[in-house]
Order: structure tokens, then sequence, then C-alpha cells
């Protein structure tokens, strides 16, 4: 296998241009009625910048693998999210500031509504996070602990919280108890080894307690965990790249992917206008910007096509803001498709966008998951997005004599 940061260890400079690399969740779709909702949006600047642009696609993981969007991200990043698996529970933690430590173990909770033993809505009808704050303070109230194991819960955005586990023998090497569709029964954690029994048998149990307490809700009346993790070790983003990083994020788990590889992360208001401003802020102090706009992957996730429209429209308004900062090279992708269609993350390819001025200008005329299919990147892994925007900044030397 290769090891990408070893090369780049051996080529990359500390000098160079900066990089913005702008990250629409979930953007790939497929088309409904002849149109995605990246061909059916007006997107005028991105268009534009489409032609003087590289355009190519992505496949996040491996061909026919629909990935989570950690994955995705430690991808684009370049990290093989074979080599680093890592649950959706420490990125969700550490994106709302939890401290996680040796003997703890996290996971990531989706309230959901559950009838007669089936899951009927895995989101609880995406309640708005002053609602499920109280309801998290519900449990904390109610739940310290289960079979001697010290349990901690922490809000999150929606219908999202985090659980915090802590006991010396604590094992994450766990299934989500989460059947991951709505219509089917509820799944229970189970051991991925026998010395994770244990762990999954304080799990379920914990997931009765929270029904027990919650039953008489008409939505929030369940809870769905996944994600189990301990605190992983990466190398560091600074480090393999010699840059400084900055994200951009108003999402936790995203926030979270951010500090896990050693990125700084910025505050900003919740629109896309206001990480704008954040960027603009910021600009003179970093060298590299993860950029991220989650709700193209919430309305893909929900079917709501024209939403999805809306939000892509939105993001294309800031594209000159960003490039009146001259950033010498920007990236504008998704870290996975999310099909309006299928209401879910899938393995399509990702639309990919490299600008520069030593970009192969000219061929393509707009931005779109096709005209992407037909660019003159081809299709390519999403690892090897992060070489790919360090030649374009003259950050990479020649390789070998």
């Amino acid at each position: 296998m290769v090891n990408r940061h070893e090369i780049l260890k051996e080529i990359v400079t500390s000098s160079g241009g900066k990089i913005v690399l702008l990250v629409m969740d979930g953007l790939g779709d497929l088309p409904i009625n002849g149109m995605t909702p990246l061909m059916k949006a007006s997107t005028p600047n991105l268009d534009s910048l489409a032609k003087e642009s590289e355009l190519g696609q992505t496949i996040p993981v491996l061909y026919g693998i629909t990935p989570g969007s950690g994955p995705g991200h430690l991808s684009l990043f370049g990290y093989d999210p074979v080599e680093y698996k890592i649950g959706r529970g420490i990125l969700e933690a550490l994106g709302i500031d939890v401290e996680v430590e040796k003997n703890d173990m996290v996971a990531r909770g989706n309230f959901a509504t559950i009838s007669d033993g089936v899951i009927v809505d895995r989101r609880a009808g995406r309640p708005p996070t002053e609602e499920s704050a109280k309801v998290v303070q519900v449990l904390k109230e109610n739940i310290e602990e289960v079979d001697g194991v010290r349990v901690e819960f922490y809000p999150g955005r929606e219908h999202r919280f985090v659980v915090k586990f802590t006991a010396e023998w604590l094992d994450d090497s766990l299934t989500d108890a989460d059947p991951q569709k709505e219509g089917n029964p509820m799944e229970w954690s189970k051991p991925l080894k026998p010395e994770a029994e244990r762990t999954a048998q304080v799990v379920n149990k914990l997931i009765e307690r929270i029904g027990e307490v919650l039953k008489d809700r008409p939505k929030m009346n369940w809870a769905l965990l996944r994600g189990f993790s301990k605190y992983p070790k990466l190398p560091q983003f600074s480090e393999v790249y010699k840059v400084k990083a900055a994200a951009i994020a108003t999402y936790p788990m995203y926030r979270g992917i951010a500090k896990l590889v050693g990125m700084n992360v910025l505050e900003s208001g919740e629109t896309i206008e206001d990480e704008l401003k954040a960027l603009e802020e910021n600009w003179n102090d970093y060298d590299f910007f993860y950029f991220h706009v989650k709700k193209t992957d919430s309305y893909g996730e929900d079917g709501k096509f024209d939403e999805k429209v809306h939000v892509i429209e939105e993001t294309d308004s800031i594209i000159p803001g960003i490039l009146e900062l001259k950033p010498d090279v920007l990236v504008v992708t998704g870290d996975h498709s999310t099909p309006c269609l299928m209401r879910s993350h899938s393995w399509h390819p990702v639309p990919f966008l490299i600008h520069s001025k030593f970009a192969r200008k000219g061929l393509s005329k707009v931005f779109n998951e096709f005209e992407c299919a037909r660019g003159t990147l081809g299709t390519f892994y999403a690892l090897d997005a992060m070489s790919l925007m360090l030649a374009h900044a003259g950050r990479l030397e020649k390789y070998g004599a």
C-alpha cells in the first residue's frame, strides 16, 4: 500500500500559496426528471469558475463503497479511511469540546421515534437544538451510571447528542445500535470481539434506560447510538503538510474531525455568510482553510430537492467573496454524494473542481456531476486531493532525481 504521508514528507515545503478547500457536504446527487440539484441550481459564479479550472470526480473510499462523513473527510484531508478507522462519536464529542480521557468511550446519539419496537423516525423529526437540549438535561437528571459505568450526556445540534462512558475496561469494538433505516426494528449493539461483550451489554442497557425515561414523549422517545470510539492518534496535519491550517464549520462533527487532525477551529456564526466573514477575518493568519457547508447533506438525506438547490445557490453567492481574497488554490467539492432520490449517502463519485494559475483550463463550461465526469482530472481517489492542492500551491518539490 502506498504511504502518501511518507512520500509527501520528503517533498513538501513550508512555503507556497494559500489553499481554500470548500466542502459542500453530500454535494453529489442523482437526476430527478433529468436534473440533479447542482444542475438545477442557478450557479453563475461556480459555472464561471469551472471555465477557469480543472474538473473531475472523486471516489471517497473505494468504488461501490458508501462512506460516512468521517471517512469522506479523512480522505479529502489525505488520511486513508481504511487505515484510520474513526468512530463518529469522537468527532462529535471533540466538536462540542467534550474532554475525552484514556478511560472514556464516546458515542454519537440520535434522538429517535420508536413504536412497537420499530424505528419510525431516526431523527425524531429533526427537533430544534433548544428542544433537544432540554431532553438531554432530563437524561442527565435521571441517568448517571449503568452497571458501575459512569455515563454523561452532552447536547449537540438538532436531534444529536453525545454520550460519554467512563470505566477502565471499556472496549469500543462495537456495532452501531441503529437499524440505519426507518421501518426496521431496533438494532442492538453487538461486540466485534469477545473483549467487548461487557461494553455492549452496558450500551444496550443504557438505551433501554433512555427509552424508559422518554417513553411518554411523542417524538423524542428513544435513542440510537453509533460511532463508539476511544481517543485515536493521527498524524497531525501541520506536521505532514507543513501548513498552518484552520477549519470553518458550524456542525460539531466537522469541527471534531478538524481538531482530531490538528487544525485550529475558528469561531463563526451559523450562516454561510458568517463562515465567509470568518474566512475574511482570519485570512492573514493561515495557509490552509477547510470551509464546510452542511445543509446540502441534510436536505439530501431528507429528500428535499428544492432546499438542496437553495443551499447550493447560497454557496455560489459567496464564491466572489472567496476569490476576492486571491487564494492560490480553491477547491470546491463534497465529502460524498447524498442523492435526494435515495435519502442517504451513496457510493456515487463526487464533483471536484480545482482552480489555480496552473490549472488546465478551458475545457469545462459548467459545474455539475456530468461535466465533472468529463473533466480533465478524470475519476480519482479523494485521498489524492491533498497532493493535488499542495502541487497547485507550489508546495511540493520534485520527487526523486
